[in-house]
């Protein structure tokens, strides 16, 4: 299976980069380029795409309002989006996880990460680079939010949400619990219905969210 791809990005130079680096990938197609978001928005309607690679910054749609309306709660055909940006403000996080992002690199993490990234977004994980993953989501928990009522998780769940805040595979986190990486795909089912979040993307916000895994807890 080949893996078809759309790049969303104002930059020629950085399509052009993304897209010897993925297509030099076996499994891999870069199959259409957009330099705008409208022009993304357009191309991911009518293209067969697996996953769209978005900057933020783009003219006519940014790229935080193009997941949303492709990967959002409204969206009829959801569409990965994996969001690669130059921008790791706090409210870029933030919003591209509610609006449904599958992943959230930087440009500098470099080509292994943009490509382990279109793989785990196609395998039903989800992407943050490693220099974010803690600084970003764990500013989400300065104060925490206020809880809406007791968890909503047993106590198993709970311990593969903090697991998932930090960044761990399903694999890891079965050899940390003593459980197959199929029984911490099931649970993880489970904790994105209860909690009504798309991926452990969401999984990992509501958990800094709401001080389950906080800034004190990584130390």
């Amino acid at each position: 299976m080949t893996i078809r791809i759309l790049l969303a990005d104002d930059q020629d130079d950085v399509r052009s980069g993304f897209r010897l680096i993925l297509d030099s990938q076996p499994d891999m197609s870069v199959v259409g380029e957009a330099a705008d978001g409208a022009t993304a928005l357009d191309l991911a309607r009518t293209l067969r795409l697996d996953v769209v690679l978005a900057d933020i910054r783009m003219p006519r749609l940014d790229g935080l309002e193009l997941t949303r309306l492709l990967a959002g709660p409204q969206a009829a055909q959801p569409t990965r989006v994996v969001v690669v940006t130059t921008f790791d403000l706090d409210e870029y996080v933030h919003t591209a996880l509610r609006n449904g992002a599958c992943g959230f690199l930087l440009k500098r993490s470099g080509p292994a990460l943009l490509i382990e990234g279109v793989r785990a977004a196609m395998a039903g994980d989800a992407l943050i680079s490693p220099q974010i993953t803690v600084r970003m989501l764990g500013r989400l928990s300065e104060p925490p939010g206020p809880a809406a009522g007791p968890a909503p998780l047993t106590d198993r769940e709970q311990d593969i949400v903090r697991l998932v805040a930090r960044g761990r595979t399903n694999a890891e986190i079965g050899a940390e619990l003593f459980i197959t990486p199929g029984t911490a795909k099931t649970h993880l089912a489970n904790i994105q219905a209860k909690l009504k979040v798309r991926n452990r993307v969401g999984i990992a916000a509501w958990a800094w969210e709401t001080g389950l895994v906080t800034p004190r807890s990584e130390r």
